[in-house]
Formats: structure tokens, sequence, C-alpha cells
């Protein structure tokens, strides 16, 4: 299923998805909470040259990489899933990853950085040529958990913007929003709401108890952080 709206395209198709938060204001009077990061500095460089490795290899026409996991620190291997975007010039050029943690952090982010510069459908594919221009960040995410509320009226007092990424499930219908697109909303309702519409699903479902809501934290660096 293809969903397209106003901040994120999303692919459920074997876990893969495809994410973008569109740039607006982001004058907003939402207070944003990090997440805690639990990758150090020197795994966090490890991910942004290994993806950019990666790409350099498979976009040259040269064999990518195997890992040997045996030199890997246990951050490295657990199991997580992630997204990879890439921007050019500030624009995004491709971004894609999966939620659930279906390959080691380091598989993850080969697998989805080679995805995001040839399988966005939103842009033709990346070439060799545009590497230099290109800019790659990574989110490296939790495992989505159900939020633990006892009922409909006290979940938006446990949702904590800018932490915490959300999904909401209702039949055969999906929607998520990473945590970083929590800038993009001066609320919380209106971050739901927003979320309901770009899933195909009326305003306000997140209200429904009928309506399945998952939250996740991610850990967001770019090259430009290093």
């Amino acid at each position: 299923m293809k969903t397209v709206c106003g901040f994120l395209v999303i692919v459920f198709a074997f876990l893969l998805v495809s994410v973008h938060a569109e740039a607006q204001d982001s004058g907003t009077g939402t207070t944003l909470q990090p997440s805690k990061t639990t990758l150090t500095s020197g795994e966090q460089q490890y991910l942004l040259t290994l993806a950019r490795k990666t790409l350099t290899h498979y976009l040259s026409g040269k064999p990518i990489q195997e890992l040997v996991k045996t030199k890997l620190s246990p951050a490295l291997i657990e199991k997580r899933g992630c997204f990879v975007t890439l921007e050019k010039k500030g624009n995004l050029r491709g971004c894609i990853g999966y939620i659930q943690p279906v390959k080691s952090l380091c598989e993850c982010v080969m697998e989805n950085a080679v995805h995001a510069a040839t399988q966005d459908p939103r842009f033709p594919e990346v070439n060799f040529d545009e590497l230099k221009a290109i800019t790659i960040e990574i989110s490296a995410l939790t495992v989505p958990e159900p939020l633990e509320i006892k009922n409909r009226k006290t979940f938006l007092q446990v949702l904590v913007p800018g932490r915490d990424g959300v999904i909401l499930s209702n039949g055969w219908k999906k929607s998520t929003f990473l945590p970083q697109v929590w800038e993009h909303f001066a609320d919380k309702e209106s971050f739901l709401n927003a979320l309901c519409e770009k899933g195909g699903m009326p305003r306000g479902c997140w209200e429904d108890e009928g309506t399945e809501i998952l939250t996740y934290r991610a850990e967001v660096f770019k090259e430009d952080d290093y």
C-alpha cells in the first residue's frame, strides 16, 4: 500500500518504508525532547562511513564489502529498524527504511542506503557523479511497542514530542511519523490528526479504541554532525 500525504510517503510492503518530512515553517510552540542516545559517537561515524562506502561501491559497479561481524560492537550487530535519508544541497534526494528489527543495524544501514538511492519512487536513481553532493542521515530505531494507557484520554499526557515516533493502525490502514517530524507541528493533536489523514483514516482516529497505537524512538545523526 502506498500513501502520499503532506509530510510522508510510506510503502508498507515487506516492512519497506519510504519516508520524508517536507520542509515547512518550524516556528512552532512544540517543545522537543530528544531520544536518549545509545550509540557512541564512534559507532555513529562508523555507520555513516559504512553507508557512504556501500553507496560508492554499488553505484560504481563494484562488489559491496562483506561485514565481519566478529569485529563489530554489540550495538552495531543488534537487530534494529532504521531509515537512511539522502539530501542534496539541503533537499531530499531519497529516504527509505523499515521500522521492525529484521536485520542487524549494520545490514539495515547498508541495505537502505542502496534502497534510498535507487528505490524511492519519488526520484530518479542517484548516479555515481552525484555522491559528492549528497549528505547521508541515519535514523536508528527502537522496537515499536504498544502504548500503555488506560484510556485514550490519557494518551496525550504520555506522548512526548520529539522523542516518540508513532504508528497508527486500523484494519489494513497504517501510518507513521518519525520523531523528527514533530518539529513541523504546533501541538500533539495536529500531529496525530495529520498522521490519521496520511494513513487514509479520519481525523481523530487516534481517539478510536479500535485504532492500535505503537510508539518508538530514533537516534538521528548525519554526516554534517561530524
